[in-house]
């Protein structure tokens, strides 16, 4: 009997054992290894120590190990037994199963230990903050304010510049934020410009925040606006102040960011007298305090923060420019890398919108995109990021245009929770039509509400985008969260289009060895880059160091299941056409 024919036979044996209920077992190893291959939720991360074989292999390797014990000895109490060819090929058809798929197991155990060390390796990189770091600057009398150059719905916003630390006039960055007319060959676009002429003598941004009900005190101040802290610095309450127990989402202490190029940095933070600044009396008037303007209904003290002065929002930008197809890709990248940032550290921003967006350009001309106004977010430190949703008062978060659909439709009541774990990864998606040129679904232009849309109403993305981009788009648009790929996993196939087309090709024959192979390449290449000093695309390098620092390889597995189940649906639609 050839190999080919115990195989076969070899199935049809375990199929009917299988239906004869002798391998429950069995059963439960098959759906388990189906469940942890192909799904596509929210994977739970655990970190195995180097060397050491994670518990769900060792779970899979021993029930393995008596599964073959117990297909044995069913096969000798059912007749099986003897030493006939037939039998001996029948076993060995399960012995080589089982082979096999111990074999899988092995090599899924190197390629997580893979990742493991490439993330290792890159996360002692950290993020160098685009401002020199300073050890004043915690009054407001040490900057000097210039003029207005943001107002929202509860703040406004003046450039700056410290008095401690005058800037340079010649020497300052501003070939790396200047938004300049000019042409691109390889895009065949023409980026516009927005004037940025006054970042060198204001290098910084004060955010003044609207004080009505917080009080005067420096204290309920900083606990009102506690939110607005998340993305602050190490440094950006003086020493006194960081003692004050700030209390946050229901008594919860708001949780400190990381720094990341995608994600805005707040370097001090103070309380002080509002003055009467440029434009105050006509912008907002109503916001001034009594001393300021009698019919005034703010209060004399209120919270400062000072940021990075960055020329434009995403909006404004998009007002006057359409990317390319790389360039729009990466800038849903961008996104994506922010949003997974926050998620991992207990953060969801439930505003966000293309106006709290702030870009710059690097060196190349590419556009930088940093996720700013933290005032409506969710900061847990249990890092869940589900809120009880046990009354109508409890507030959801900001713009109700871009509000998930698992929030939009929240009906309040006892025991009932709004997971956000997936709901800022949504908005990408719907900002993503506003990156390529389209009018955002959800707003009035298109008319479609989140709450009640169905997935065949989205729009079509313009021909011009690239497959897997539409792909991502489409997943991160799905209604039900447990359909709908993380920031993370949508983060990974973007990556995988953008920069490993080759390692997904013949996937399904080469497995995670190839894979595996493409990220040890790409580490080096980094690595490489960052050590010569070569100047290029600082945001591809930034956003593949942030990829390669955040390696799971259950997350990648998604990844690459999402892109290979796209390309075969293109490929049944061209064939069906």
């Amino acid at each position: 009997m050839s190999v080919k024919h115990a195989i076969s036979r070899g199935l049809e044996l375990g199929r009917s054992v299988f239906q004869l209920g002798l391998l429950k077992s069995g059963g439960r190893v098959a759906a388990k290894l189906r469940a942890d291959r192909f799904r596509v939720g929210p994977s739970v991360r655990t970190v195995q120590p180097q060397g050491f074989l994670p518990s769900r292999y060792r779970y899979y390797r021993t029930s393995l190990k008596g599964l073959a014990a117990q297909l044995q000895s069913a096969g000798f109490r059912r007749g099986f037994s003897g030493g006939s060819p037939r039998n001996r090929a029948v076993f060995l058809a399960f012995g080589l199963g089982v082979g096999l798929i111990e074999q899988q197991l092995e090599d899924d155990r190197n390629s997580a230990a893979t990742c493991e060390e490439i993330q290792a390796v890159f996360r002692k990189k950290r993020f160098q903050s685009p401002l020199k770091p300073f050890t004043s600057g915690y009054k407001l009398e040490d900057y000097i304010i210039g003029n207005q150059i943001g107002k929202g719905s509860n703040a406004a916003v003046y450039e700056a510049a410290a008095r401690f630390a005058p800037p340079k006039e010649s020497t300052s960055k501003c070939s790396m934020v200047q938004l300049r007319e000019e042409e691109e060959e390889e895009e065949g676009e023409t980026a516009r410009s927005l004037t940025c002429c006054s970042l060198r003598n204001f290098p910084m941004a004060v955010k003044m925040m609207w004080n009505f009900g917080a009080g005067s005190s420096s204290e309920a101040i900083l606990k009102s606006m506690s939110q607005e802290l998340v993305p602050a610095g190490p440094l950006a309450l003086k020493q006194d102040k960081e003692e004050i127990a700030l209390d946050g989402q229901f008594g919860v202490l708001p949780k400190r960011v990381s720094a990341h190029p995608n994600v805005i940095r707040v370097y001090r933070a103070f309380t002080a007298d509002v003055p009467l600044l440029a434009g105050a009396q006509e912008e907002y008037p109503d916001v001034l305090p009594a001393r300021l303007n009698p019919a005034g209904l703010g209060n004399n003290r209120t919270l400062f923060l000072v940021m990075k002065n960055y020329p434009g929002t995403l909006r404004q930008y998009l007002e006057m420019s359409t990317p390319g197809r790389r360039q729009g890709s990466l800038m849903v990248l961008q996104l994506l890398e922010g949003v997974d940032h926050l998620c991992r550290q207990g953060v969801a921003h439930r505003d966000l919108k293309s106006d709290n967006v702030l870009l710059e350009f690097d060196s190349d001309g590419c556009p930088r995109l940093v996720i700013t106004d933290f005032g409506c977010c969710l900061a847990q430190s249990d890092s869940k990021l589900q809120l009880p949703f046990n009354s109508m008062w409890v507030n959801r978060g900001g713009n109700a245009s871009l509000m998930a659909p698992e929030v939009a439709t929240a009906v309040p009541g006892w025991g009932v929770v709004i997971d956000y774990s997936k709901a800022d990864a949504w908005a990408v998606g719907a900002i993503s039509y506003e990156i390529f040129g389209q009018p955002n679904p959800f707003y009035r232009a298109v008319g479609l509400e989140s709450r009640s849309y169905q997935e065949k109403q989205l729009p079509p993305l313009p021909s011009g985008v690239p497959a897997d981009v539409q792909l991502v788009i489409q997943l991160l648009l799905r209604r039900n969260p447990s359909k709908r790929p993380s920031a993370r996993v949508a983060a990974n196939m973007l990556h995988l289009s953008l920069w490993g087309r080759k390692a997904l090709a013949n996937q399904d024959s080469v497995g995670l060895r190839k894979l595996s192979d493409w990220l040890l390449c790409q580490s080096a290449v980094v690595l490489l880059k960052g050590c010569s000093g070569l100047r290029g695309n600082m945001v591809e390098a930034e956003l593949q160091r942030s990829f390669l620092s955040n390696l799971d390889l259950e997350d990648l597995r998604t990844a690459v299941g999402f892109l290979l189940y796209g390309r075969e649906q293109r490929q049944a639609c061209v064939l069906s056409a």
